[in-house]
């Protein structure tokens, strides 16, 4: 997915807030299910846990790259890698445990979800 960045995610100076990267993560994430057209009600997932890695910045204007892959699943629990990429330069790593969540508990991940997740692996 690709993402622009905007002034609403920058300091006065024109970089970008740290806390923006693990957003625009999210985003990614989440237009994975939305381009399936799949929107989320009384579900989805929430993270469970993250670890980022901050290598270089991004600035008011770039073009970055989130790519996202699957590390590992289990029928509840998804451990996911994302990188961001500023050109062909990757300046930001995450990886981040979501779980899956229906009607306020921790569920079984269903099927067609698994289905779309398997792409990224």
């Amino acid at each position: 997915m690709q993402i622009r960045v905007y002034y609403d995610s920058t300091d006065a100076g024109g970089i970008v807030y740290h806390t923006e990267y693990i957003k625009f993560c999210e985003k990614a994430r989440s237009e994975i299910f939305f381009e399936k057209g799949i929107f989320f009600e009384n579900e989805g997932y929430v993270v469970s846990g993250l670890k980022a890695k901050y290598i270089s910045s991004a600035k008011l204007g770039d073009l970055l790259t989130v790519k996202t892959k699957i590390l590992n699943r289990t029928k509840v629990k998804v451990q996911i890698m994302q990188e961001i990429y500023k050109e062909d330069k990757k300046i930001f790593v995450l990886e981040v445990s979501v779980v899956y969540i229906k009607n306020g508990k921790i569920a079984k991940i269903p099927d067609t979800h698994i289905k779309i997740l398997d792409e990224y692996s």
